[in-house]
């Protein structure tokens, strides 16, 4: 009877662990399949079989919480539906040919952790409803056409550690917000039209390895308070309209006080390439 009723848990925890998803995201599912063109897709969904067998769909106890369709072939709009996916972790559509504006509905996915959107065709303005992703580590929304200002609201983000926006059409300054996200760890802004001085609030950031701001149209000199940046390992300013000439850095040794030197007559920064 004991060995009965062991066999009965497991084939209930199985069936729970594998039990399919709620209705709700099975259709949000489908309208991303169809929206997308996914009879097209490199790797296609058999829509009749359980969602669990779908090609880069994660799913946790009937719940989906993953979903990874990079260099997939996927062409086309991104549904309003796929915030209804509200249990999702993950989502990775890079290198796709997606197209039109970012949805806001991701702003309800409240369990989202990493948002991967980039190399892409994507226009319009970041939605400011990313704001409300409170628990966002990884923002990769690089080699798109957005437009407009950085929002504010990402600014609000207390757990990002990667924001990624480069070769976009961005317009606008850095947001001085930018120092209350202080879990971040690498920031791209490159080759957009970025304008205004560098605001010195990055220098709070004291998780910072990565800030790239090359190729756009910042001006003034690199702020002195970047010493305090003791993580710090690769640095790209050039290519902007700086009043001095600052050389790359590069490498996996942290740019530490005794080799960056800020002279406030000239704000020379003599760092050689790792």
């Amino acid at each position: 009877m004991k060995n009965l009723k062991l066999i009965f848990v497991c084939f209930f925890v199985t069936a729970y662990s594998f039990a399919d998803v709620s209705p709700k995201e099975k259709e949000a599912l489908l309208k991303l399949y169809h929206a997308t063109q996914g009879d097209r897709w490199n790797v296609s969904w058999n829509i009749d079989a359980p969602v669990n067998t779908w090609q880069g769909v994660s799913v946790k106890k009937g719940k989906v919480v993953g979903i990874n369709l990079e260099f997939n072939n996927l062409e086309g709009k991104l549904p309003d539906e796929i915030g209804d996916l509200v249990n999702l972790e993950k989502i990775n559509l890079g290198f796709n040919k997606l197209e039109g504006e970012i949805p806001k509905s991701f702003g309800k996915l409240s369990n989202l952790r990493s948002l991967e959107l980039f190399m892409n065709r994507f226009e319009g303005q970041i939605p400011a409803e990313l704001g409300e992703l409170k628990k966002l580590e990884i923002l990769k929304l690089y080699s798109n056409k957005l437009t407009g200002e950085i929002p504010e609201s990402l600014m609000q983000l207390p757990e990002l550690k990667e924001l990624l926006l480069g070769s976009n059409h961005l317009t606008g300054g850095i947001p001085v917000g930018i120092s209350a996200l202080k879990n971040l760890e690498k920031l791209s802004l490159m080759d957009n039209n970025l304008q205004g001085e560098i605001p010195s609030e990055i220098a709070q950031l004291s998780n910072l390895e990565e800030l790239i701001l090359s190729t756009n149209e910042f001006t003034g000199f690199l702020p002195e308070e970047f010493i305090m940046l003791t993580k710090l390992s690769t640095l790209m300013v050039s290519d902007n309209n700086l009043s001095q000439e600052y050389r790359t850095v590069s490498g996996d040794t942290p740019v530490s006080v005794s080799n960056l030197t800020l002279e406030t007559a000239t704000a020379t920064m003599d760092i050689e390439k790792e």
